[in-house]
């Protein structure tokens, strides 16, 4: 284990539930618990319990399967003997015995790491998911390096994607494979993924309305113009473009660089809701 990666799993127990959290499935070992009894043991809200949750399998410290409906979380052994092992190695001059051998404490390794790489779910929402979202997605898609899975959505999508986005993306190097509108109902269902951000791009002061995921998720606000309503000549409507995808791509490499094992629910949120203030373009279309 790098020291990175021991800081960054020291700060995921740097919060008093996330501590409480890994006793209990410490104590049911490899069979783990479902995401509900967790927080019923705790007395806990669902949202927060999945936050904690999601901080500690980022850590790599526990790994999560999917049971029929249910979310099952465990520790992830292997993640736990490395920190232990971090700690230990250089124990009075080489001699781990002498610090009473710590990793025989824990349980024998199962037979095969099932641990899950960890990532955040990010869904960006805009009204016909055709431009501002379409963009998001892309953009973080190839930002992410591995810890974000991109997703995008409309309160009232359109059939497909503004071509004119499309090739703008493709201009700056975008896979635009798979990118398309689609209906923010998608990610409501049971068997649809757990979304850990929702984020919103409505330009509010027209008046477009963007659904509400309630304490699913965090929830942030970054409203931008909608490139649907631009108008003037093509290459007026290109800066455009190219102005909205720049205040993304800001916001987004901001939102990625966040040191989310430190931080809580109420922060997080208002981090997000700071990114969308800072970088505001101007609302309307011209």
């Amino acid at each position: 284990m790098e020291a990175s990666e021991a800081a960054t799993a020291f700060a995921a127990l740097s919060v008093d539930t996330r501590l409480n959290l890994m006793r209990l499935l410490m104590a049911e070992g490899s069979s783990g618990l479902a995401a509900g009894d967790l927080a019923a043991r705790l007395g806990l809200p669902a949202s927060t319990t999945s936050f904690h949750l999601a901080a500690l399998e980022r850590a790599g410290l526990t790994h999560s399967t999917r049971q029929g409906r249910q979310i099952i979380h465990a520790v992830r052994i292997a993640g736990v003997r490395q920190l232990l092992a971090f700690l230990t190695e250089t124990c009075c001059g080489g001699r781990p015995e002498l610090c009473g051998d710590i990793a025989r404490l824990l349980p024998p390794l199962p037979d095969e790491d099932r641990g899950m790489t960890p990532a955040f779910n990010v869904l960006f929402l805009c009204t016909h998911n055709s431009a501002r979202s379409i963009m998001a997605e892309a953009i973080l898609r190839k930002l992410g390096g591995g810890r974000f899975r991109a997703y995008s959505a409309g309160s009232d999508p359109i059939a497909e994607p503004n071509p004119e986005v499309m090739a703008k993306l493709r201009a700056f190097g975008h896979d635009t494979d798979g990118l398309r509108s689609k209906s923010w109902h998608e990610f409501t269902g049971s068997a649809a993924p757990r979304m850990d951000f929702v984020i919103t791009l409505c330009d509010t002061l027209d008046g477009p309305v963007c659904p509400d995921f309630g304490e699913l998720a965090v929830t942030g606000a970054w409203p931008l113009p909608d490139p649907g309503k631009f108008t003037g000549s093509a290459i007026e409507r290109s800066a455009l473009l190219n102005e909205i995808y720049a205040s993304l791509r800001r916001r987004i490499e901001i939102f990625a660089a966040l040191p989310f094992a430190s931080l809580d629910r109420l922060a997080l949120k208002a981090r997000l809701d700071e990114i969308g203030g800072a970088l505001r373009l101007p609302v309307g279309g011209r």
